[in-house]
């Protein structure tokens, strides 16, 4: 029998490796990092709505990508029988979860992404409407506070003219800005694999597994789709491939020999 976890490995790998490639030959990818270009709408925007911040993909799935994962997982950890509902799976969902927190949102203080742009020179910016951009200090960026020319005062000079209520929110640009997307992408594609072949194991399921494998496959191509069209046009080739291996390195932690 075909092992479900190669075919996750060979399909999200081949997502994100041809999407690169498609992106470098030609030349449809926003640099993210750049902060001149981050702000800015993608210059195929208009073109292919795949290419828009706003596509629904972006904004109701990808952003939500682990709870949609987590979501997937913990329906068909339920509805699965007694002997399959392990403390090993769930210990592998905290894991991955973990992984998650860690690269993405808080590692005693600031993310590792985040640490890896600053320390690859990485600077916290703020962009003005004009299109200008001032530096603030990168604690601005960690805790993504919001700016006004009233709340802070020492970052806006009073030759800056600014519109009434206007308010900005740091972000870190120029250091290596590795794919988060393209990162919780490939681990959740892995993650849901593994689960769906450790039910497939045991044959017999109910009404309500068989839906929740179902719906676990769906989410799985909806990351798969995902990882090809963030890979199209997001972020610059070097910062997916950093993102791709983040993923496979985060999945790898839930194949150790203590989930067995």
């Amino acid at each position: 029998m075909y092992d479900l976890r190669l075919v996750a490995f060979t399909a999200v790998t081949l997502a994100v490796s041809l999407g690169t490639a498609y992106s470098i030959i030609y030349g449809t990818y926003l640099d993210t990092s750049d902060p001149l270009l981050a702000h800015l709408a993608h210059p195929l925007a208009l073109t292919n709505y795949w290419a828009r911040k706003s596509n629904v993909l972006n904004v109701y799935f990808i952003k939500k990508a682990w709870g949609w994962t987590s979501a997937a997982f913990l329906l068909l950890w339920a509805t699965t029988t007694p002997s399959q509902r392990t403390l090993s799976r769930v210990m592998q969902w905290l894991t991955a979860t973990a992984c998650w927190l860690t690269f993405t949102t808080w590692f005693f203080g600031p993310a590792v992404i985040d640490r890896v742009n600053l320390a690859s020179g990485g600077d916290c910016f703020v962009h003005l409407p004009s299109g200008d951009l001032i530096t603030v200090p990168t604690d601005y960026c960690f805790t993504k506070s919001t700016v006004t020319p009233i709340s802070h005062p020492d970052i806006f000079t009073s030759s800056l003219v600014l519109p009434e209520g206007w308010s900005g929110i740091p972000r870190l640009r120029r250091g290596h800005d590795v794919s988060g997307h393209v990162f919780l992408l490939t681990m959740s594609v892995l993650f849901l694999a593994d689960q769906l072949s450790r039910s497939l194991r045991f044959g017999q399921s109910s009404f309500w597994n068989k839906l929740a494998m179902a719906a676990n496959v769906v989410l799985i191509s909806i990351w798969l789709f995902a990882s090809v069209t963030t890979s199209v046009y997001f972020h610059s080739p070097f910062e997916k491939v950093t993102g791709y291996v983040l993923g496979l390195v985060s999945f790898a932690v839930t194949q150790t020999s203590v989930f067995s």
